[in-house]
């Protein structure tokens, strides 16, 4: 599914459920209300007779039947087999998720704990681990796979340098304040010679220095294009070429980390649920899938929650995904961190515990 109809299509679930929300009762609600929960607790069927002792007023077993078969006219539930009890649907937990669910609020020892695992590793290690060791707390606090993209552009810069591999190529070495090294090849004009290489590498670290990629690309073309810039003709064009090839989205410039994916296999109840936990591991593993999923959500303000097949990319694995993005100390967005699990997850400690975290993030980068 396309982004653009993935966002019509969420859309139109909203409208219609909110549509539905006005046909249901207080006893409709609340014996819905008690399907979803049972059904995020335990994975089960919810039976009319345990429903009835649940229940907060008095109704019958046969009382919650007849409502429960109005529940399932609307789409809301359904048997998973003759004389089971009832499942929500993915439109049902879309409903109950927007309309229905109460958020609970992380305890003081909650916050703690993550503020401890945030702050302890980002001044002891560079940006990717700490971001790495963020998916990792996720996973483990959710018990659910725990999914970061960040921009790899985010790195603050210290220095470039080319070394000449032949006469049409070099080898661009662009090293981190946190001391991670990338390598790209760049195509070299025909004919330049090896003082254009020193030249452009002289340039660009008088200016790169204490920058993200994209905040240096940014700058220096400002400069280039308002003629500040003292180079001649072939050293802008190597300057230009080299920036490109950094930046280019060709190369990739999204950086995926997914931690925890054991997690997932903790709570195996039947067959069916190891035949979709195999699919979301297949799914995990469709990288650049994953990533298109990230990168809208980025856009997003605030938690967004991808529930089952309203993303084609858990259409199979009837998973969900809660994610937020975070934001550097100028307020750009750089990157989204969640979690991704079945879809009983527990949403009402999952999305406050992923909205802190990203703000957490926000505070910490640079």
């Amino acid at each position: 599914m396309r982004q653009e109809e993935l966002k019509e299509a969420t859309e139109r679930a909203l409208g219609e459920g909110a549509s539905v929300l006005t046909e249901l009762d207080k006893r409709s609600r609340e014996i819905f209300r008690q399907i979803v929960q049972s059904y995020i607790a335990t994975g089960d069927p919810a039976g009319s007779r345990n429903i009835s002792r649940a229940l907060p007023m008095t109704l019958s077993p046969a009382s919650v039947r007849n409502i429960m078969s109005d529940l399932e006219e609307l789409g809301l539930i359904y048997a998973p087999h003759t004389s089971a009890g009832r499942l929500p649907t993915e439109t049902g937990l879309r409903l109950f998720v927007d309309a229905l669910l109460e958020l609970g609020d992380l305890s003081g020892a909650e916050r703690s704990h993550i503020k401890t695992q945030l702050t302890g590793s980002s001044g002891e290690r560079g940006l990717e681990d700490m971001l790495s060791e963020t998916g990792e707390m996720l996973s483990g606090l959710a018990n659910c796979a725990g999914v970061v993209l960040t921009d790899k552009q985010t790195k603050r810069l210290k220095q470039i340098e080319f070394v000449s591999l032949e006469p049409a190529k070099t080898l661009a070495i662009l090293v981190a304040e946190d001391g991670s090294v990338e390598n790209r090849i760049v195509n070299l004009p025909e004919g330049m010679p090896a003082s254009v290489l020193t030249s452009a590498a002289n340039y660009l670290n008088a200016r790169i220095a204490g920058k993200t990629l994209i905040d240096a690309r940014r700058y220096i073309e400002e400069e280039l294009a308002s003629r500040k810039a003292e180079l001649d003709e072939l050293t802008a064009k190597m300057v230009r070429q080299g920036l490109a090839t950094w930046s280019g989205a060709e190369n990739g410039d999204k950086n995926l980390i997914v931690r925890g994916r054991s997690h997932l296999l903790d709570d195996l109840t039947a067959l069916d649920d190891l035949e979709r936990i195999r699919k979301l591991f297949d799914d995990l593993e469709a990288k650049q899938d994953l990533i298109e999923v990230l990168t809208h959500a980025e856009r997003a303000d605030g938690v967004r929650i991808f529930i089952g097949s309203e993303n084609q990319l858990f259409s199979l694995s009837g998973s969900s995904m809660v994610v937020a993005p975070f934001k550097d100390s100028e307020r750009n967005i750089v990157g989204v961190l969640g979690v991704i699990g079945p879809t009983r997850l527990n949403y009402a400690r999952i999305i406050p515990m992923v909205d802190y975290t990203a703000k957490l993030i926000g505070h910490i980068l640079p």
